[in-house]
């Protein structure tokens, strides 16, 4: 087994496990798809080392990180590394350059518990840089497709019946709209590129060589697109998925009603109906300006009916009022308006059944 490992493509393409000695502050900000966080040093300590080296150079920064990670703590974490490279011999650790603190992990772990584990020569930094390398590579060589279409149409419904499809709204956790937010966070923005960047390394390594996705600004929720892929954007070819108003508004129901409401309570048990309630009212009042006050007034009273009576009864009939009103006098307007600006790029337009046929055909050209 080789000490240090650099095939990126490899850890990536085959989820090979993966322990990140950074601190976990270094870690919320952005990680891998899997990996677990077993630091070396904990963010105060992380902190304070970095100060004295700062101060006083780098030996002495060594001196007091053995300092601080010693006795019982080193002997904790030391368990916590060997009890992972057992569970996964076919796992790698590393840290943030593949330096200092991934060696001293993978050298505490062999003196201390008999384990030669590698780590990963470059670390984060450097497999980060392959992830945003594989989207560039990708907009540069290869065919991108938009899928559009009013509110309701079904859009990630079709994208996820295709093996070409690159689900930015599944990556981002979000629906993409003011109403998007789901029971559980967004992932962080390094996060969301990175689930992104190993999409398209997998999919690129069945031979997919043309993607399609969903027609998005250039934030989903509080995740930021690539700035290369949202310009590219600008100018890919479109196809507009189309449905019926009723289709639309069953559809909505369905997904900002019925499932939403069952993902809080699975999520938060006895509160979850009271939140959902709140989460729903929340993205409705966060399009009041857009709105106006009185459309913004009577809509409000039609959501506010519909949960109480969906509270009373669990009927869910009342939600198509305020569905309907949100959809006519807010959504269709401004998509209406998109479809003109963007005509010129739609080379195809269709239900969901012809728009997926017409799709797979145009993968095979």
């Amino acid at each position: 087994m080789p000490i240090q490992f650099t095939d990126y493509r490899d850890l990536f393409l085959n989820d090979r496990p993966m322990m990140d000695a950074r601190a976990p502050v270094e870690f919320a900000k952005g990680s891998f798809p899997g990996v677990v966080n077993l630091p070396l040093m904990n963010d105060s300590e992380r902190q304070r080392v970095g100060t004295c080296y700062k101060e006083h150079g780098q030996q002495a920064a060594i001196v007091m990180g053995h300092q601080l990670v010693s006795g019982d703590i080193k002997a904790e974490r030391i368990h916590a590394w060997a009890d992972f490279a057992r569970a996964h011999p076919e796992g790698y650790l590393y840290c943030f350059r593949g330096g200092l603190r991934s060696q001293i992990v993978q050298q505490w772990l062999k003196d201390e518990a008999g384990i030669d584990y590698p780590r990963v020569g470059g670390g984060y930094k450097a497999m980060r840089t392959f992830l945003l390398e594989t989207i560039d590579q990708a907009l540069a060589h290869c065919d991108f497709v938009l899928l559009g279409g009013m509110t309701g149409t079904g859009k990630t419904e079709v994208l996820t019946q295709l093996r070409n499809g690159l689900d930015l709204e599944g990556h981002a956790n979000h629906r993409g709209s003011s109403f998007g937010k789901r029971a559980t966070g967004q992932p962080s923005n390094i996060d969301f590129e990175n689930r992104l960047a190993v999409d398209v390394l997998k999919k690129r390594s069945h031979g997919i060589e043309q993607f399609v996705l969903e027609d998005e600004s250039r934030m989903v929720g509080s995740c930021a697109l690539p700035l290369p892929l949202f310009q590219g954007m600008q100018r890919f070819p479109m196809i507009w998925l189309e449905d019926s108003l009723e289709g639309r508004v069953e559809r909505i129901l369905r997904d900002y009603v019925v499932d939403l409401c069952a993902e809080f309570i699975g999520v938060y048990g006895d509160d979850g109906f009271g939140l959902f309630c709140e989460r729903l009212l929340a993205s409705l009042n966060n399009i009041q300006k857009r709105l106006g006050g009185e459309r913004h007034r009577r809509l409000l009273i039609l959501m506010e009916e519909a949960l109480a009576e969906q509270g009373r009864s669990g009927a869910v009939d009342l939600h198509r009022g305020w569905i309907e009103g949100l959809l006519g006098e807010y959504y269709d307007p401004m998509y209406a308006f998109q479809r003109e600006k963007k005509g010129a790029r739609i080379e195809f337009a269709g239900e969901s059944g012809a728009v997926l046929e017409y799709l797979r055909e145009r993968l095979h050209q």
